[in-house]
């Protein structure tokens, strides 16, 4: 779409909500529109405010703007970074897209794996933006825009994340009123389509509260959605059925089993574009797939509550870490552990000794930045041991977390703990695994754009602003948002335990219930003759885990995502460097 003169030129991925607030403003300064879309209400916003239109924006979105006057191209990602944008320079030109396969798609584009690359992403589950898992593919990160003027590339922020906690206990009130406000703006604003909208109903808080504001808002007929499992241990279909009941939805869910995930993880895998350590993305794939055949294209969802109002276990991990550490000889704090992950069976199963050592507090722990995430991440690194002797070379000198310790932002050693902790999460874990793996690419795949109340920039610049205690109260994660909205939930699903979403791993690539067979895919994937041609790891120790998996012994959390992550990185390096297809 251009202007009027065809001197400026949009090529635009997502959703401004704003657009209509936008629009009338640019009218009454004298812009004509032709349309009533948001895409143009960016093109006239550029005319107007230049690289500045990006501060009025509320929405999700990649773009690109041909400037021919500037002979300027002006590119732009999303605050939180919902829509991916991805970029490479060629011999002849400049190439962007929001998908890599779009930049392979072109002869001369190289394709090869970033070994520093899935060095990152076997430590925080994703690589550090410009870092993608592909040599010479850069990711703009959220919150940045790029210009690329007389052959110069300029990456900056135009938004980040900041904390100053000025909203504490004693403005509980006050700060109910103002987080249920805002929230319900921002889900009306969501609701703006020209075709039905849907919610997904997973029976946690999060997506529960969003279908009770958009039943607040007065929407009659509501189709809600959800993933249900074979296997009880992550099935929350009771939950699901109880708050479709409570808001008299019309509710659809897939009963995903096991062997569907290994029957459509290597799609999975082809929409991720990068390894991933779980195969929860697969289920969410299956559900978007259920959604379009049910005629919708739009749904919200409850993403973003967690890294944005204090809802991961990991902060109640961190906190009782410190209590712990305050008196690290004491045999009682210790024991406040086993309130952690109620649902991880094998976890509660193990000796206090086991819990000492895998939350182990050591003297330096406390003084580092990631003090929160040094157990996620160190249980994480042991995959490593998976790496071929090449690759460990390759990597000898370079330690992934002094990478990301360089980049934190100068503000982040001013913050509280807590804070430190959610940044971690919102700034890395939510673009680069949660919003990317399991949320944009999963919907997208079937054309189904998600939308995320919670991650209105300013629901979480008010949530910013929250002192620790009104996010986590002693352990209750998400107090604030449970007080605020707890009249208009079932009362069941306001006060039970959090559980995460998670789905069955290695034993999904089963040939059968009893078969000690993997997928054929599988089988060849991992084979040693594969995994040797790839070179990226060691046939031997990946051939013992894959004769674990046969047995079905892989049932530790570090064995299960190291087959999850070998199969993907291989899935990987087959799809997008030895047999990519030039029609995409």
């Amino acid at each position: 779409m251009c202007n009027e003169d065809k001197t400026v030129w949009i090529t635009f991925n997502g959703e401004i909500f704003n657009y209509v607030e936008l629009r009338d403003d640019l009218i009454k300064k004298g812009h004509r529109f032709h349309t009533q879309s948001d895409t143009e209400v960016i093109v006239h916003l550029y005319e107007e405010k230049g690289e500045d239109c990006v501060q009025d924006l509320n929405g999700q979105w990649a773009f690109a703007i041909w400037d021919s006057k500037r002979q300027k191209l002006f590119l732009s990602r999303d605050r939180l970074g919902v829509r991916p944008l991805f970029y490479t320079k060629t011999v002849d030109g400049f190439l962007f897209g929001s998908e890599i396969k779009s930049l392979f798609a072109v002869p001369s584009v190289r394709r090869a794996i970033d070994v520093e690359a899935l060095d990152e992403l076997l430590t925080f589950w994703m690589t550090l933006p410009p870092r993608t898992i592909f040599s010479g593919i850069s990711e703009l990160p959220p919150g940045h825009f790029l210009v690329l003027e007389q052959s110069e590339v300029r990456v900056q922020p135009y938004w980040q994340l900041d904390y100053n906690s000025s909203l504490g206990a004693e403005n509980e009130e006050e700060a109910c009123e103002m987080l249920l406000d805002l929230l319900l703006d921002a889900t009306r604003i969501r609701l703006r389509s020209d075709v039905p909208v849907g919610a997904y109903l997973s029976g946690g808080l999060d997506s529960t509260v969003i279908t009770a504001l958009v039943k607040k808002l007065g929407t009659t007929h509501l189709r809600t959605f959800s993933v249900a499992f074979e296997d009880k241990e992550f099935d929350e279909s009771s939950f699901q059925t109880e708050a479709s009941e409570f808001f008299k939805t019309e509710h659809r869910g897939v009963l995903c089993s096991s062997q569907d995930i290994g029957r459509v993880f290597p799609e999975v895998i082809w929409h991720t574009e990068k390894p991933v350590l779980r195969t929860a993305p697969a289920p969410l794939f299956l559900l978007s797939k259920l959604v379009r055949e049910q005629g919708y294209k739009v749904v919200l969802t409850g993403e973003g509550s967690d890294e944005v109002l204090g809802g991961y276990d990991i902060f109640k991990e961190a906190k009782i870490r410190r209590f712990w550490a305050k008196y690290p000889e004491s045999k009682f704090r210790p024991i406040l552990l086993r309130r952690l992950y109620p649902y991880m069976k094998n976890l509660q199963s193990q000796p206090d000794a086991y819990l000492r050592a895998f939350f182990r507090v050591a003297k330096d722990d406390l003084a580092s930045p990631f003090f929160s995430h040094l157990p996620r991440w160190a249980m994480t690194s042991k995959l490593k041991i998976f790496f071929s002797k090449e690759t460990r070379n390759q990597l000898k000198h370079r330690s992934a977390m002094s990478h990301l310790e360089a980049e934190l932002p100068p503000r982040f050693w001013q913050w509280d703990n807590f804070s430190q902790s959610q940044y971690l999460e919102a700034a890395y874990l939510l673009p680069g695994y949660i919003l990317s793996s399991q949320g944009d690419r999963m919907a997208m795949a079937h054309s189904v754009e998600g939308r995320f109340p919670f991650l209105d920039y300013r629901v979480v610049e008010f949530a910013s602003r929250l002192s620790p205690q009104l996010k986590m109260k002693v352990l209750d994660e998400k107090y604030l948002l449970k007080i605020a909205t707890g009249n208009l939930i079932p009362h069941t699903i306001r006060r039970r335990p959090k559980q995460p979403y998670r789905a069955p791993d290695s034993r999904s690539f089963l040939a059968g219930k009893s078969a000690n067979v993997l997928m054929e895919y599988v089988e060849e994937l991992l084979g040693h003759r594969s995994i040797a041609e790839a070179g990226l790891f060691d046939p031997v120790p990946v051939g013992k885990l894959a004769a674990k998996a046969r047995e079905g012994q892989v049932i530790g959390v570090k064995d299960s995502m190291a087959f999850v992550g070998i199969l993907s990185t291989q899935l990987v390096v087959d799809r997008f460097i030895k047999n990519f297809p030039r029609s995409v």
